[in-house]
């Protein structure tokens, strides 16, 4: 016979026959057969859902053996939400269902009771589990004291079993396993496992106990929960112990110095003490990981053999023939002594000249690993020292980072533009890098987050900068400092032939001879279309034309390579940028070429002096610097001391007004290199007689008339030489300088040296 009642599924608690049992509804149906068993007898069918993840329900989601209970009692706990109370009447199976509606399922479920073939075997098991019961009561908070001894009174198989279950607080698929058994005899055998689970587990959480609380003192009861975890551990055979002997094993095996070895020992032990959900856990973990992942002990080994790293500077440089010289004598002593106890090399230059790919090439020359750490911009110190580990996010500084990323002890380290470094409240890591590039100093080098010394002084160091002025002084005093000026056409030709148009073809997708490439045509792309001391802008040149071949390619693969020449050139890079006349195609009055210094090179400087009645004004215009306006005032004081021996009468000076400009207004200009030029300029203007226009000049001038040595000779003599002058006047000091100045360059302008202005007026102004 089957009784037809509504449906609630449970989803993870059990209804059991003969006790009251207590859950909350919220979905629909479920609220709906609530109130559809109130309304009619109380009676509904209580069955566990097949996977307690589903919202939906239905008669095939849940389990077909389940409870018939009645309702007992009913609270509303919110809007959405019941509190059910029932009491289980007997184990049923469902037959069949129906939808009432969209509300409800209503089931007929069949009363279900437990078989017993063998009522004895029954007996027999019913009697196991009471046995077993008394072994768990003095050990068992949930089946000991009261509990034993109301259990032990039952003397119904089937209330026994149930009254049992629902003390054990089973999770619900084992409370459903037993309620699905089909004997009692089965039912009671899988409940006597559960009691002997039980004991197992007593016994163990009293182990446990009794661990922790040798463990314990009067100082560490707040650690209870820690060392019951822990103990907990130990008992499943997963204990950290293991963990911590393989990681102290992997310290002592990476080969750290003896003091920082202790450090990260030491922080090791106080990690394992703590949780590993403490915040400090998680601190000290990062702090191990990154001292372990440093290449404490690598050191690579350098070149054998000093002609090959000779091979290599000069496979991947043309000409540069003084710095590769002394990088080869660097080389040789740090080869002789091991060590590098001499200053650290500063590579100065404009843009393009190869400062970086120098550096590069001095770690292929010796084998070494290569890093760069580009210096432009940064202005706080702990970029360079690091944070405190005490610190959210903190972090090794890009010195210990770069290090890392090497993977050895002894790598070349570029620091890239160090005239750019910049500092602000945060610190100064122009003082910070003093530690790093002092070689009585780097040896002990501590970062802040490590706190520890690390060894520094195998470290190959080399920085570059455009310029010199921006470096402080102490910084500077700890670097050698290496001149790059520049190229003469001639070498950046060869330049162009072996590295950039090779570099540009492949860059392209073309294959060799796709584009060809002159010895002439070269020559015009650098005169006619760049203006600069390295070759980036070169470069950039034959990148435009091996694009405009790639193009042809794309379209048709058997298309006729690209010959250039003087009279398709303008069609692969446009008009002529540059002419190679110079700035001054005739000879003016009042009107000199200088020639001036830059971070990016040398570059012509036309001074022109215009004289205009007035009461002795002097005016100068063109954004010049103090130290090119006094040159100006200096070079006017000496024409006006000196203007009886020009044939000029004093009194003009009274009633003339003097106007220095300097073309290209937006530009900042400041030196005293320009004094000679000034003063050339302003007695033309005065005595009414041109300048040569194919003459530049540098120098400084004071008002006794001498002319004192200047800076950057090589880069002003190659500014002369890009726009064709022929005549170049420098100071006499300054002839030793022409030691070192190309032969191309000493072919092709004539150097004339000077001690005196008037020495510069007989060879600039025509017929003075």
């Amino acid at each position: 016979m089957s009784d037809s009642m509504p449906l609630i599924a449970l989803k993870n608690n059990v209804a059991l026959p003969h006790i009251v049992t207590t859950f909350d509804v919220g979905r629909e149906k479920s609220r709906n057969a609530v109130q559809a068993a109130n309304m009619g007898n109380g009676l509904v069918f209580v069955a566990l859902q097949l996977n307690e993840d589903d919202e939906e329900f239905g008669p095939e989601t849940v389990h077909s053996t389940g409870c018939i209970a009645r309702i007992m009692d009913v609270t509303t706990i919110s809007s959405n939400n019941l509190r059910v109370t029932v009491t289980g009447l007997r184990r049923a199976e469902l037959v069949n269902y129906y939808f009432v509606g969209s509300s409800y399922y209503m089931v007929e479920a069949e009363e279900k009771p437990y078989t017993e073939d063998d009522p004895d075997m029954a007996e027999a098991y019913f009697r196991q589990v009471k046995t077993s019961l008394s072994k768990v009561a003095s050990i068992s908070p949930r089946l000991g004291g009261d509990t034993y001894r109301e259990l032990a009174a039952i003397r119904r198989h089937e209330y026994f079993l149930f009254k049992l279950v629902s003390k054990m607080d089973l999770p619900a698929e084992r409370g459903q396993a037993i309620l699905e058994a089909e004997s009692m005899q089965d039912a009671l055998s899988l409940a006597d496992d559960e009691v002997y689970s039980e004991i197992s587990i007593s016994q163990l959480e009293r182990k446990i106990a009794a661990n922790v609380k040798k463990s314990m003192d009067k100082n560490q009861r707040d650690y209870y929960l820690r060392e019951q975890l822990k103990a907990i551990h130990k008992e499943l055979g997963d204990d950290d112990e293991d963990d911590r002997e393989k990681l102290e094993a992997d310290i002592k095996a990476k080969g750290m110095p003896e003091e920082v070895e202790e450090k990260v020992l030491k922080e090791a032990a106080r990690m394992y003490r703590m949780t590993s959900s403490s915040a400090d856990y998680n601190v000290l973990r990062g702090y191990i990981d990154w001292m372990m992942d440093l290449p404490w002990g690598v050191y690579t080994e350098d070149t054998e053999k000093l002609s090959d790293a000779v091979e290599i500077l000069n496979g991947d440089h043309y000409g540069l023939e003084k710095i590769k010289e002394r990088i080869t004598e660097y080389l040789a002593v740090l080869k002789l002594t091991g060590g590098l106890n001499a200053p650290i090399l500063c590579l100065v230059g404009p843009p393009g000249v190869g400062k970086t790919s120098v550096a590069s090439s001095v770690a292929r020359a010796l084998g070494r690993k290569f890093v760069r750490m580009s210096l432009g911009g940064v202005r706080d110190e702990a970029e360079i020292r690091g944070h405190r580990k005490t610190y959210v996010g903190a972090m090794p500084g890009r010195i210990v980072t770069a290090i890392k990323n090497a993977g050895s002890m002894n790598p070349v380290f570029l620091l890239d533009e160090i005239d750019k470094l910049s500092s602000d409240i945060q610190g100064d890591p122009a003082s910070a890098l003093l530690e790093v590039l002092d070689p009585a100093q780097n040896c002990t080098f501590r970062d802040r987050y490590l706190e520890v010394p690390m060894d520094l002084s195998k470290v190959l160091f080399i920085t570059t900068a455009n310029s010199l002025d921006t470096i402080p002084a102490p910084l500077r005093d700890r670097m050698e400092i290496l001149s790059l000026e520049g190229y003469t056409e001639e070498e950046k030709t060869e330049i162009c032939k072996r590295y950039l148009v090779p570099k540009c073809v492949k860059r392209n997708g073309l294959e060799e001879g796709d584009v060809v490439f002159s010895d002439d045509v070269i020559g015009s792309i650098i005169t006619g279309y760049t203006l600069e001391a390295g070759v980036r802008g070169l470069e950039r040149q034959v990148d435009a034309v091996c694009r405009k071949a790639a193009v042809k390619k794309a379209d048709d693969k058997d298309a006729e390579p690209v010959v250039l020449s003087g009279d398709n050139l303008d069609t692969y890079l446009g008009k002529r940028k540059y002419e190679r006349d110079a700035y001054l195609t005739s000879d003016e009055v009042g009107a000199a070429t200088g020639l001036a210094w830059t971070s990016v090179g040398g570059t012509t400087l036309t001074i022109e002096v215009s004289t205009m009645a007035g009461k002795g004004n002097i005016l100068l215009t063109g954004k010049l610097g103090d130290v090119m306006q006094e040159s100006a005032k200096a070079a006017i004081s000496f024409i006006r001391s000196r203007s009886d021996d020009y044939g000029i009468d004093s009194s003009v000076f009274e009633t003339t007004d003097i106007h220095v400009h300097v073309p290209e207004g937006a530009t900042p200009k400041d030196g005293p290199s320009a004094g000679i030029t000034m003063a050339t300029a302003i007695l033309s203007a005065f005595t009414k007689k041109p300048v040569r226009h194919d003459v530049a000049m540098t120098g400084e001038i004071t008002l006794m008339g001498r002319v004192l040595p200047i800076g950057g000779l090589k880069e002003k003599a190659l500014a002369a030489y890009r726009i064709g002058i022929k005549d170049v006047i420098i100071p006499e000091d300054n002839k030793k300088d022409l030691d070192d100045m190309p032969e191309s360059i000493k072919d092709n302008i004539n150097f004339i040296p000077v001690s005196s202005a008037d020495t510069v007026f007989r060879n600039a102004i025509v017929g003075l």
